[in-house]
């Protein structure tokens, strides 16, 4: 496959002598460099350490590493292609254009082992790669063409390389546990120096942005919006058309497939179902499942981009699977359903993991689809039910249930008016309810759970308090969670969140709490980690709301789910 490469603008130079040539270029130099210095001081990104270790044996498959960053040094940029002649503006072009053609190249190096004898759980780590590299080279791609004029945003960009740069995590810890074999070694070659390359563009293309030097992505306009009220407010990612289809009762709606178990409709599987829906479509393509109890594992991949599934509602409609880690799968291949084509959205269901405790990883419902949103679902399950793993999510009046990390993942997402139900964990085990794995400080990812209920279920409440819940843990260095004008019930331990391996980044992580009420809520004997806050001002935690973390709601009224923008009914 080739894709196009983006070379540095053409200089024009005045005639003259070759002195004032040279003076000319020497300047140029200097301004390069100068650019390179100070971005060296403020920017981090991710260091050549061997993917031998990203890819270590570890017992969990969350095992925090030591800082991977390391500054930025004019050695690293000498290496790209044009980088000599480049201006300030085109270091963005170069960096993008390299990280791009290197990360296909390793989906393609990697794809000639796809017929190599694997066992199951480096098939599935494998599997889950070359998925992972094809996405990151659609996202690269994208932006590479938004910074060459293709009409997208500022935040736009900066979700794709963020996203880009978790595929990476992603892909080398599923190999967690594969033994050091030819499938390893083979893939920790085709990895190296991947995540630095993501890494440095983030850099360079916020560094740009911050420093008021690139003008080729146009800024969506930033302006405080007004708060508004639910009942005129949909979320802006849609148009009236599929507003109306969320409030729609389903038996109404026109849907462009029908599966019934009984056979009265188009498809009896919810997985042929979307093995029949068009790729790459620009309409709302619905897909209506009707109350019934489907074992199924579905996927929808990142070209079956805005389908919408409806349910006769939670507990009527339910989508189950009993995948687990225990069964040799990764935790990415493990979920019930999962979701990457852009404008995925799914309403009024029930997605179980029914693997049960002792299995432990077991994923219901992973999204990784850019403008999702999820309205009225059940996500059942223990550890780790839900996997927000990357772009820009938002969830409105769900009911999450899990034990250990229940939430978890790097996306952009805000879960608002939602239950969040902790359930009875394994014995000596501690509830988490988050783990972010932000990683690297320039990705735009984060929890942020406004106006939501956080809950014991049945089975925790009669254990009278013999186990421990938490507001979370930060899985990576630069962790970031907010909880803010929530209900947080007793069952919530006074000291609110818990260390994942004694000192890791309690001073680089973000948990905030706002304008929270409850028995659980008071935070006096909260922990004293330099990255925890108590938010006082409604201008810090209004960054975390749906009209700026998620970068303008510009998405969410087309969908027709009712949001609230700001910080208040």
């Amino acid at each position: 496959m080739e894709y196009d490469r983006l070379g540095p603008s053409d200089s024009t130079r005045s005639p003259g002598c070759s002195g004032r040539r040279a003076a000319a270029e020497s300047r140029l130099r200097r301004r390069r460099w100068l650019l390179l210095a100070i971005t060296s001081l403020i920017f981090v990104s991710a260091s050549t350490a061997s993917v031998a270790l990203l890819l270590s044996n570890n017992s969990s498959h969350r095992q925090s590493h030591a800082s991977p960053h390391r500054k930025l040094t004019r050695a690293s940029f000498a290496k790209l292609p044009g980088a000599a002649a480049a201006g300030e503006r085109d270091l963005v072009h170069i960096s993008l254009n390299t990280t791009l053609h290197r990360v296909g190249a390793a989906l393609y190096e990697a794809s000639a082992m796809s017929g190599a004898a694997m066992d199951p759980r480096a098939r599935a780590a494998y599997d889950d790669c070359m998925e992972l590299l094809d996405i990151s080279v659609d996202q690269l791609s994208r932006s590479v063409q938004a910074i060459s004029g293709g009409g997208a945003s500022r935040e736009d960009v900066l979700t794709w390389l963020s996203a880009a740069l978790t595929n990476h995590d992603t892909c080398s810890e599923g190999f967690d546990g594969v033994p050091d074999g030819y499938v390893r070694q083979q893939m920790a070659g085709h990895l190296k120096d991947l995540a630095q390359l993501v890494s440095n563009s983030l850099a360079i293309f916020s560094a740009t942005d911050r420093g008021q030097m690139f003008a080729g992505v146009p800024i969506q306009n930033r302006k405080k919006r007004l708060l508004l009220s639910e009942q005129d407010v949909f979320p802006n990612w849609m148009n009236p058309a599929d507003r109306r289809l969320l409030q729609i009762p389903a038996p109404l709606i026109q849907a462009d497939f029908i599966v019934s178990k009984d056979g009265n409709g188009t498809h009896k599987t919810v997985a042929d179902a979307v093995k029949a829906a068009p790729e790459a479509s620009s309409r709302r393509f619905v897909i209506y499942i009707k109350a019934g109890r489907y074992n199924e594992n579905i996927k929808v991949g990142r070209k079956k981009t805005n389908l919408m599934f409806v349910g006769d509602g939670k507990g009527k409609t339910v989508i189950t699977s009993s995948r687990s880690i225990y069964d040799n799968y990764t935790t990415f291949h493990t979920a019930t359903f999962a979701a990457s084509g852009t404008g995925f959205i799914m309403k009024d269901m029930t997605i179980e993991n029914s693997a049960g405790p002792w299995k432990h990883q077991a994923v219901a419902l992973r999204v990784g689809a850019d403008h999702a949103v999820v309205y009225r679902c059940n996500i059942i399950g223990y550890q780790d039910t839900l996997y927000v793993h990357s772009q820009r999510q938002f969830f409105r009046e769900c009911d999450v249930y899990g034990t250990v990390d229940f939430i978890f993942g790097n996306a952009a997402v805000v879960l608002q008016k939602c239950g969040l139900w902790a359930r009875k964990p394994l014995p000596m085990q501690k509830i988490t309810i988050t783990a972010q794995n932000r990683k690297d400080p320039n990705q735009n990812t984060g929890i942020s759970i406004h106006s939501c209920q956080i809950l014991p279920a049945a089975d925790l409440s009669g254990t009278n308090s013999s186990f421990q819940t938490f507001l979370g843990r930060p899985w990576k260095l630069y962790s970031r969670v907010v909880y803010m004008m929530s209900y947080i019930g007793a069952h919530v331990e006074p000291s609110g969140w818990l260390e994942w391996n004694q000192t890791f980044a309690l001073d680089t992580l973000y948990y905030g709490e706002y304008m929270n009420n409850g028995p659980g809520a008071a935070v006096g004997k909260r922990v004293q980690w330099p990255g925890y806050r108590v938010i006082t001002l409604p201008a810090e935690a209004g960054k975390f709301t749906v009209a700026n973390f998620i970068f303008g709601s510009s998405w969410l009224p087309g969908t027709g789910v009712s949001f609230l923008a700001g910080l208040s009914f």
